[in-house]
C-alpha cells in the first residue's frame, strides 16, 4: 500500500476517469454512488443513456455487472444502505417523469431486485429525490418531488421494505428536490431534511411535523444539497443553491449563522473534507475547494466540460482519501487523488 502522508485537499489532482459511458437526465444531485462492500470491494454504481445500472470494481478498474433496462426512463439518482441486520450491501434507484416514477430496491450482492415502488407521484409531479432511514431498527424509503399541479402537491412519503406507504409527513406539500435523514444521537431523534425552492426545512420524523424553516431569500430557485456538521458546541447545517452560495445554519434553532459567497453561477453538491474544508460541484464546470472557517475558496479544480453535479469522497487502498466527481449530460465519472 502506499502511503500518502499529505492530506491535504489542496494538493489535489486529477487522475483519470474512471468511466466514460455515465449519464445523468437531470441536474440534481447523487448521480452516482460509491461504498466498500461486504466482501471488500469497493463499487462504483452508475448509470448509462441505456437505462442500465453499472456496477464498477474501482481497485480492479473494471465492469461487474450491468442491469439493462433497470428502469422504463432514465434513472436520475441513487441512495446507498448497508443492511447490518441482514448483512446486506442495498442500494436504491429512482426514475420518473411527468407520468410515471418508480424506486428500486437492489441488492448488490447478487444483484438482486428486491423492490418495486410505482407510481409514488400521482399528481403530475416529478419523484426528485429518495432516501433511507432507520427508525428503531425499522428501515424505510423516504420520498420527496417537484410540483407541477399546484392544486394537488405532493407530500413526502414513506415506505417500508415491502413497498407499503407507512405515512406523509405533515407540512412537507412543497417543491423539495432533495431529501436527506439525520440522526441526532444525543436527543436519539431522527430529523429530515428536504431542499426546496427558496428555504431549507426540517422535519421532527417522530412527531411528524416540521420542525425549522431555514429561510434568508425565498426567490432562490432551489436548495440542492445539504450536510450536517455536528460541533462540540453546536450542530450546522451547510447547505449549497442555485444562486451560487452556501449558507450556514444553527440546525437546532433555525438561526441563520452565515453566508460563503462562492460563485456567480448556481452550485450543486457539497461534501465535507477532515471538517475543515469543504468541496462544492459548481454550474462553472470546476470544483471549488473552500476553507470552512473562514470562507476562502483556495483552490478550483479545473477538467469538467459541463456543470459539476456529484461529489464523493472514498477511501482508496492504494491512493487514501480521494474524491469522485460527475458532471452534467454524458460527462466520465472522474477521479481526483492527492499527489507527492
Amino acid at each position: 500500500m502506499e502511503n500518502t502522508l499529505n492530506n491535504n485537499p489542496n494538493d489535489l489532482l486529477f487522475l483519470n476517469d474512471l468511466v466514460i459511458d455515465s449519464f445523468s437526465k437531470d441536474w440534481l444531485i447523487d448521480k452516482f454512488i460509491v461504498f466498500k462492500s461486504l466482501n471488500n470491494i469497493l463499487y462504483l454504481i452508475y448509470s448509462n443513456n441505456n437505462k442500465s445500472i453499472i456496477s464498477y470494481n474501482i481497485i480492479d478498474n473494471q465492469k461487474i455487472n450491468e442491469i439493462k433496462n433497470a428502469h422504463k426512463d432514465n434513472i436520475s439518482s441513487f441512495r446507498y444502505y448497508l443492511d447490518n441486520t441482514n448483512q446486506r450491501n442495498l442500494f436504491i434507484s429512482l426514475s420518473s417523469n411527468l407520468h410515471y416514477s418508480n424506486i428500486k430496491l437492489w441488492n448488490i450482492n447478487n444483484f438482486e431486485l428486491i423492490l418495486n415502488i410505482e407510481n409514488i407521484a400521482t399528481n403530475y409531479s416529478y419523484l426528485k429525490s429518495a432516501c433511507f432511514l432507520n427508525d428503531n431498527n425499522k428501515k424505510y424509503i423516504i420520498t420527496c418531488f417537484v410540483i407541477y399541479n399546484k392544486k394537488n402537491p405532493e407530500p413526502i412519503k414513506v415506505f417500508d421494505f415491502k413497498g407499503k406507504k407507512i405515512k406523509e409527513i405533515n407540512g412537507s406539500e412543497d417543491n423539495a428536490y432533495y431529501i436527506d435523514n439525520y440522526y441526532d444521537n444525543d436527543l436519539f431523534k431522527n430529523y429530515i431534511l428536504t431542499g426546496n425552492t427558496g428555504y431549507i426545512k426540517s422535519y421532527d420524523y417522530n412527531q411528524n411535523k416540521i420542525y425549522h424553516k431555514y429561510s434568508e431569500n425565498n426567490n432562490i430557485y432551489g436548495h440542492l444539497s445539504i450536510i450536517i456538521n455536528k460541533k462540540k458546541e453546536i450542530t450546522e447545517l451547510i447547505e449549497s443553491s442555485c444562486d451560487g452560495n452556501i449558507r450556514i445554519w444553527n440546525f437546532h434553532t433555525g438561526e441563520f449563522l452565515r453566508i460563503i459567497k462562492v460563485n456567480k453561477e448556481g452550485l450543486r453538491e457539497i461534501c465535507m473534507w477532515d471538517n475543515e474544508y469543504l468541496l462544492v460541484g459548481c454550474d462553472d464546470k470546476t470544483i471549488k475547494l473552500i476553507n470552512l472557517n473562514n470562507g476562502e475558496i483556495i483552490k478550483e479544480l479545473e477538467g469538467h466540460n459541463d456543470k459539476v453535479l456529484s461529489l464523493k469522497i472514498i477511501f482508496h487502498p492504494k491512493y487514501e482519501k480521494c474524491l469522485i466527481s460527475q458532471g452534467a449530460e454524458f460527462e466520465p465519472i472522474k477521479l481526483w487523488i492527492i499527489k507527492n
